[in-house]
C-alpha cells in the first residue's frame, strides 16, 4: 500500500531505534496512523522543506500494509501555525486528546477539519476557552459521544435558556426539579454550547465542567498530562 500526498499533522514523535522517529500523525482520509521516518535523526539527514513537528500543516506519503508505514515523503505545504504562550499549551492538550481517544486507521475526516479549524483558532483568538469546548464538543460527536443539548432527556421539552437543568452524561438534561443526581447547569450553557457561541465567562465555566464529566468515562480515569502541567505551571511558587 502506498499513500501518496496526505493532508496531515504530526501529533507527538519518539525515537524509534538509533536513528528514526515514530510519528503520530492525524490525517484527513485515515484518521490516526504510526509512521517511522527512517533516519531522520542521522547527522545530515532530513526531508526536503518539511518539518516534523506538531502544528505544521503537511503532505504525507508513506508505504506499508502493517500498524506502522514507513515514510517516504513529507512535504510542507504552507507555514507552520504560529502559536505562542497558552495558545500554545492548548494546541498541545487538543494533541493530547487526539492521542488518547481517537483510534488507529479510523477515518474521522469531519473530526480532522474540526482539530485544523481549532488550531488556527487558537492562533488568531484571546479566547482559548471557546475554542477549546468547541473541539471538546466537536470531538465527542466524531467519536459516537455527542451530547444531547437542546432537549430535556425526560419530557423531550426544547431547553429554556432561563431553567435550571441537571445533566446526565450517558442520558441528557433533566429539570433540576426531577431528580438530585447530574451536573447543574444551565439551559443557556446548554443552547450557547449547541450553537458553539458563548456569551459570558459562566457560560463557558459550565461547559467546561460539563465537558470534562463527559471526557472522563472515555480516557479511563487516566490524568491528562497538559492538564497536569499546566495547572502545575499556574501553581503559586
Amino acid at each position: 500500500m502506498h499513500t501518496d500526498g496526505e493532508r496531515g499533522f504530526v501529533l507527538h514523535h519518539y525515537p524509534y531505534g538509533e536513528t528514526s522517529l515514530l510519528l503520530e500523525a492525524f490525517t484527513y482520509a485515515f484518521g490516526r496512523v504510526g509512521i517511522v521516518a527512517r533516519g531522520v535523526r542521522r547527522a545530515g539527514k532530513a526531508f526536503a522543506g518539511a518539518q516534523l513537528r506538531p502544528f505544521q500543516p503537511l503532505l504525507l506519503s508513506w508505504a506499508g500494509r502493517g500498524e506502522l508505514g514507513t515514510l517516504v515523503r513529507a512535504e510542507s505545504p504552507e507555514a507552520a501555525i504560529e502559536l505562542k504562550g497558552n495558545a500554545m499549551w492548548c494546541a498541545f492538550y487538543v494533541n493530547e486528546l487526539v492521542l488518547r481517544l481517537v483510534h488507529r486507521h479510523e477515518a474521522h475526516a469531519d473530526l480532522y477539519i474540526a482539530y485544523d479549524e481549532a488550531l488556527r483558532a487558537l492562533a488568531d483568538t484571546h479566547c482559548q476557552e471557546r475554542v477549546l469546548r468547541v473541539f471538546e464538543k466537536r470531538l465527542l460527536a466524531g467519536l459516537g459521544y455527542g451530547l444531547a443539548l437542546l432537549r430535556d432527556a425526560r419530557s423531550g421539552e426544547p431547553v429554556h435558556a432561563p431553567a435550571t437543568y441537571r445533566y446526565i452524561v450517558d442520558e441528557g438534561p433533566v429539570a433540576a426539579d426531577a431528580q438530585t443526581e447530574g451536573l447543574r447547569v444551565r439551559g443557556a450553557t446548554l443552547i450557547a454550547l449547541a450553537r458553539e457561541t458563548f456569551t459570558d465567562p459562566e457560560q463557558l465555566r459550565e461547559a467546561k465542567m460539563l465537558l470534562r464529566a463527559a471526557l472522563a468515562p472515555l480516557l479511563g480515569g487516566k490524568p491528562l498530562y497538559t492538564r497536569s502541567l499546566f495547572r502545575s505551571m499556574q501553581a503559586p511558587s
